[in-house]
């Protein structure tokens, strides 16, 4: 490190201390904020396993981290506290008993929550399932616990651009995977668009250039279209008296990246590329009144969309989001939507939950509540599948929610798509499970019946109902799910009972003595999975015991004959087998840690060449590798983190290996143009065409060119001579 660069990084370091030892010191006295700062510094010089470099990098870290936490989430100082004081306490230079003494009972609070975390950090990836469990568990301790986890990966993102793409993509997987749903769910919408769009940079640099690009192209006229959308709302709300502050507000780069995917269409024809936001400084007794004023007098100067209105003012998100959306007809007929809030709700908009610490003096717990209960009640039943624990949380973190009533009029908030006997299961379990139909509005429905917000729901019941199996294909509350699972094993476990009861008694009277390995084996061939279904058919009469007992008979007959040991054979006809290998497995490739002589198969959604930055999905059917950027990843990352592994070439490909490759071409239609493509591709070493797809209209021509390569190398040399060729407008590679 050049002295330039030393002196950037001491003027950092300096910025961020003053700063921090100013917050500090707004609530704390000199003597406990200087107690800190010695604390950590002790802990860090005696840190003998780290090198100065790593040293510094820790310091900067949790530095950083302490400004995000302050600037961005809006945390007070025991939160910073703690972060301060976490690297002392874990490597035991500090005992957590003093902490209480010298800074409170809420630092030692949120320090028990973070060590609880941290005892899983040495795992090589946060999404891994079993981290992901203890991740969640913490959650019941302290919320705040939660906002340092997210403002550290944030800040790890952030400085990862200089790190290796391995590092990047894992660190990618988290975001998509847990941390964007994780502040996305309390509400810190600023952080999650960033941690998305530096997801897609790392991942897919060059859509995420492309986007960039064309946003700074269009920058001057979308400032100047908001400008004049702005001017005239401006001269009617001065008239009013009203304070209040308006500004346009451009989507993040991966949004509008899920707009392109979603909607199939071109840059340009995207038409919501922005938002205007108008921010009221109102009273809290004025704040509802103040913001349908202002929407009346938008919907008095622009056509409104009321397909597109959302009234989050009546009813706040269960994270606490308020906000009234509008989408209106604007100048040169282009819709244009509004939202309109006051700053309070601006702030709890932008930094979550954490912004009612200041508006409320206390932590938001009617909005957390329900959901961390939810939580860890479908945590709660350990012999649950872990990954549907987890496909049950994504769900409850993404859906969109309806409202409705109960007989009384209570409201309960449900998510989208939930049916009478999820609603029935949100008021009590009993409820639920003995639930039979449901009056919607007056009306007699099935249970499967579909809620809309509004609905008035009342569940009938029987004493007689039972839990059902098909119950799980129509519920899509967690809570729901998860009871219905358990209710349903322990009524198992009550059959399973009887039918070993029954089949152990008439074996009994038939005076046979039972081999478990032999109905082990028997179990087996009559292909269940599990024991369980097979004691379950039979307590159900789907199987007959008798029967059961006769092909025992028969199976046990068969191995006493196949264990009569056979006559010795002599040594010269002995044949060593080698073990069978999978013409499939090859060697260029070295998955997660170090494992090579994996099989694999190259996705066929994105075609990876060797040279590609690559990653590995376990899939149902094997492993699979697609390229970073493949058009499916973020899809992968998002719904399936803990199947994502790390995946690289290694050492040099064959010259002999082919990887299919399909190459986009667009040009003028002239004469031999083709024929010479074709010619320059037949001359490339190591490169073969498998086909060729052209059409011309209007003078044009495009197509698609498939061919063999052993590299990406290669592919790069091939595709800068074809677009060398006279009339050749673009040659791009297709996923």
């Amino acid at each position: 490190m050049n002295n330039n660069e030393v002196k950037i990084k001491n003027e950092e370091f300096l910025a961020l201390y003053r700063k921090i030892y100013r917050f500090l010191r707004n609530e704390w006295d000199p003597q406990k904020v200087t107690l800190l700062k010695n604390i950590l510094g002790d802990s860090m010089s005696r840190a003998s396993e780290m090198s100065e470099k790593e040293r510094e990098e820790q310091l900067l870290l949790i530095m950083k981290t302490a400004t995000i936490i302050m600037d961005e989430i809006g945390l007070k100082q025991p939160t910073v506290g703690a972060v301060f004081l976490f690297h002392a306490v874990t490597k035991g230079h500090y005992d957590i008993s003093e902490v209480k003494d010298h800074f409170g009972e809420e630092v030692v609070t949120i320090l028990r929550g973070l060590m609880k975390v941290n005892e899983f950090s040495d795992k090589k990836s946060a999404v891994e399932s079993e981290n992901y469990l203890k991740l969640l568990l913490s959650l019941a301790e302290d919320i705040r616990v939660v906002f340092i986890m997210i403002a550290q990966h944030l800040q790890k993102m952030r400085d990862a651009a200089s790190k290796d793409q391995s590092i990047r993509l894992a660190l990618s997987v988290e975001s998509s995977y847990l941390y964007a749903p994780l502040a996305h769910r309390l509400g810190l919408y600023t952080i999650k668009s960033e941690l998305e769009d530096l997801s897609l940079k790392y991942t897919d640099r060059e859509t995420y250039d492309y986007i960039a690009r064309k946003l700074n192209e269009t920058k001057r006229s979308r400032d100047k279209y908001i400008q004049e959308f702005i001017k005239p709302v401006k001269e009617r709300l001065d008239k009013t008296g009203l304070k209040y502050d308006i500004k346009g507000r451009t989507k993040s780069i991966y949004s509008i990246n899920n707009k392109l995917k979603k909607q199939k269409v071109e840059f340009e024809d995207i038409y919501d590329l922005f938002a205007i936001r108008i921010i009221l400084d109102s009273p809290p007794e004025r704040e509802k009144a103040q913001c349908w004023q202002v929407y009346s007098i938008i919907t008095d100067m622009y056509q409104p969309n009321p397909m597109r209105l959302r009234d989050w003012l009546s009813i706040p998100k269960s994270n606490g989001y308020e906000s009234l959306h509008i989408t209106v007809l604007g100048p040169q007929s282009r819709w244009v939507e509004v939202q309109i809030r006051t700053r309070r709700m601006d702030e709890i908009a932008e930094r979550g939950l954490a912004a009612h610490w200041k508006y409320k003096g206390i932590k938001e717990e009617s909005t957390l509540d329900n959901w961390l209960s939810t939580l860890r009640e479908s945590l709660d039943n350990k012999e649950d599948d872990l990954k549907e624990k987890l496909g049950n949380f994504k769900l409850n973190l993404y859906e969109e929610e309806i409202f409705v009533f109960t007989p009384k009029g209570d409201l309960i908030k449900l998510p989208k798509g939930a049916t009478v006997l999820d609603f029935a299961f949100a008021i009590h379990s009993k409820l639920g499970a003995t639930c039979v139909s449901g009056m919607v509005n007056k009306k007699n429905v099935p249970i499967k019946h579909v809620l809309k917000s509004g609905d008035q729901v009342e569940i009938v019941t029987s004493p007689h109902q039972t839990p059902k199996q098909d119950w799980l294909n129509f519920v899509v509350t967690a809570k729901a799910k998860t009871k219905i699972r358990q209710l349903l094993k322990e009524e198992a476990g009550k059959q399973v009972d009887i039918a070993k009861e029954m089949l152990a008694r008439r074996m009994k009277n038939r005076k046979i003595e039972q081999n478990d390995a032999v109905l082990m084996q028997l179990i087996k061939k009559l292909k269940y999975k599990t024991v369980t279904d097979f004691y379950v058919d039979i307590a159900a009469e789907k199987l007959d015991v008798n029967w059961i007992i006769d092909r025992y008979l028969e199976l046990e007959s068969k191995e006493g004959e196949l264990r009569e040991v056979p006559a010795p054979a002599p040594a010269e006809s002995f044949v060593m087998h080698s073990p069978l290998q999978d013409l499939t497995t090859r060697d260029e490739l070295i998955i997660d840690q170090n494992l090579t002589g994996v099989d694999y198969k190259l996705a066929k959604c994105c075609n990876p060449i060797y040279g590609d930055e690559i990653f590995a999905f376990v899939s149902s059917q094997g492993i699979r590798i697609h390229r970073v950027n493949c058009p499916n990843a973020h899809n992968l990352f998002s719904r399936y983190g803990y199947r994502i592994l790390n995946a690289r070439w290694s050492g040099h490909s064959s010259s002999n290996a082919n990887y299919s490759a399909v190459l986009r071409v667009v040009g003028n239609d002239q004469i031999n143009i083709v024929s010479t493509l074709m010619s320059i591709i037949s001359k490339e070493e190591g490169v073969l065409m498998r086909s060729i797809n052209i059409d011309s209209t209007d003078g044009l021509f495009q197509g698609n060119i498939t061919i063999s390569v052993a590299n990406t190398q290669m592919l790069e040399q091939l595709i800068r001579k074809l677009s060398a060729v006279k009339g050749v407008k673009s040659i791009s590679r297709l996923n």
